[in-house]
């Protein structure tokens, strides 16, 4: 009984003393699989707003960037359309079409006075005055207050990809924006944007 009472404590105390063992030799090998899995966690994903905040406000306007920067949103996306003209407006052409009512209206189609006009003539009850800014404007109103700033380059007629990387590269630099980033779907954009924007992440 004694041998029995002895093997069975010497049992208990391996049992007791081996899993501490095992994970004092293997503990650096395990803080260096999650230090490579896990390194994300030192630099964490960007909580982004698609147009600013949209569930109260319109997109891409200074309410809805207002409500997105009161709610501590790490970066916010700007939709950045081409008028005749050539001015760059924080306007999605699904916008357009949804504040004019009309499914073929298109940024690039009106000038900057007609975009204004159409805005002020179709303003939705849902969400009062609505106040489309420019892309200059979008930009100098957040930049300071975010981590990054991202420019959804939309291409449309009449004009489409001509010159619309210098266009859009002249107004961060005209904004000093550091954080901006510019995102585009359009290759032959992004080709341009790369040759011509060497300072710009693309």
């Amino acid at each position: 009984r004694r041998k029995l009472l002895l093997f069975f404590l010497v049992a208990l105390a391996v049992i007791a003393i081996l899993p501490p063992v095992y994970f004092h030799f293997r503990l650096p090998r395990f803080q260096q699989v999650r230090s490579k899995n896990c390194r994300w966690m030192k630099s964490p994903p960007l909580v982004c707003a698609h147009g600013g905040d949209t569930t109260v406000a319109f997109p891409n306007t200074m309410e809805a960037y207002r409500d997105a920067l009161d709610s501590h949103v790490d970066c916010i996306e700007i939709d950045v359309s081409r008028s005749a003209d050539g001015v760059l407006f924080a306007l999605h052409d699904r916008d357009l079409q949804r504040i004019s009512g009309n499914a073929t209206s298109k940024v690039g189609h009106l000038s900057r006075k007609e975009v204004r006009l159409v805005v002020y003539n179709h303003q939705l009850e849902l969400f009062g005055d609505i106040n489309v800014p420019t892309a200059e404007d979008a930009i100098k109103f957040l930049s300071g207050s975010v981590k990054q700033v991202i420019l959804d380059a939309k291409v449309g007629p009449p004009h489409y990809e001509g010159g619309l990387a210098k266009d859009i590269l002249s107004v961060v630099r005209k904004t000093k924006c550091k954080n901006c980033v510019i995102w585009a779907k359009s290759d032959s954009l992004v080709q341009d944007l790369i040759q011509f924007g060497t300072d710009t992440t693309v």
